[in-house]
């Protein structure tokens, strides 16, 4: 596919900018799923270097440590975060850029990086190399599907698919990952989407958080900069907390006997009340 203008890459981010709705349903009709009712116990990240962390200016920032940290700051009992991420890596062997990809794909590395660790929350976040890798999305969404249900055979964590997250230059790493532009993230994003709704996952969708801000990017123009990372956190762990309300015990307990901390006496005193 040739790249697109300038002018038909503004209109397909123009046509982006409506997020995608979560994959939902609901043994009650108009009563929301609570998808997880207890505080986490693991989190597992797989993925590429958009997960990995590259590149952040420290391991802190990485969009993984930011999450974990989001989360544990509602919880009784801290997490534990597991950071697999794999740069240049792909969904699977059948990947056509496999041959130039970070090895082990993820199809090849389940048992160790994460049917061992048995985490309760798993998101796996593909997508990014192997559209710019040329993957036919039918084939990603099947390596993609046959992840999930291989995981599921041994362990049930709730999993989260985020789609490709908003990059600015489609020609870095030469011919081998020349393959996307904008529109064909928006793509992946839709196929993501869908596999998340039939595999009963929860979607972010990553391309609509970032406004399409290219200041959000790394001067490499593939990965995010610290703040492209927090955005990428925030919007996952607010999916999370939509969708979780185990999320919620901890500040449901505690606000109960909290100390009310409010003196608004000097406020109100500056016009005479």
């Amino acid at each position: 596919m040739p790249p697109l203008s300038r002018r038909e890459l503004l209109a397909a981010s123009l046509a982006a900018t409506t997020p995608l709705p979560l994959a939902q349903s609901s043994s009650k009709p108009g009563k929301k799923r609570d998808w997880h009712r207890s505080e986490f116990r693991r989190m597992v990240a797989l993925g590429e270097s958009t997960t990995a962390g590259g590149w952040s200016t420290n391991a802190s920032r990485c969009w993984v440590s930011v999450l974990g940290r989001l989360i544990n700051d509602f919880q009784s009992k801290p997490m534990q975060v597991i950071n697999n991420g794999i740069g240049a890596n792909v969904i699977s062997t059948r990947s056509p850029c496999y041959p130039h990809s970070g090895k082990p794909a993820a199809t090849e590395r389940l048992r160790k990086h994460v049917l061992d660790h048995e985490p309760d929350l798993l998101i796996i976040s593909y997508g990014l190399n192997d559209a710019r890798g040329g993957t036919p999305l039918e084939l990603f969404q099947a390596e993609m599907t046959r992840v999930i249900t291989s995981i599921r055979k041994s362990i049930h964590p709730l999993i989260v698919l985020p789609s490709p997250y908003f990059m600015t230059d489609f020609t870095v790493g030469g011919q081998s990952w020349a393959k996307a532009n904008l529109e064909i993230f928006h793509e992946y994003g839709r196929g993501i989407a869908e596999v998340a709704g039939k595999q009963d996952c929860l979607f972010v969708d990553l391309l609509a958080a970032s406004g399409h801000a290219d200041w959000i990017v790394h001067f490499d123009g593939v990965h995010q900069s610290d703040l492209g990372h927090r955005i990428v956190a925030q919007r996952i762990f607010e999916v999370l907390a939509t969708n979780c309300s185990g999320l919620a015990r901890h500040t449901q307990v505690i606000e109960k006997t909290s100390a009310r901390w409010r003196d608004e006496s000097k406020l109100k005193a500056d016009y005479g009340y």
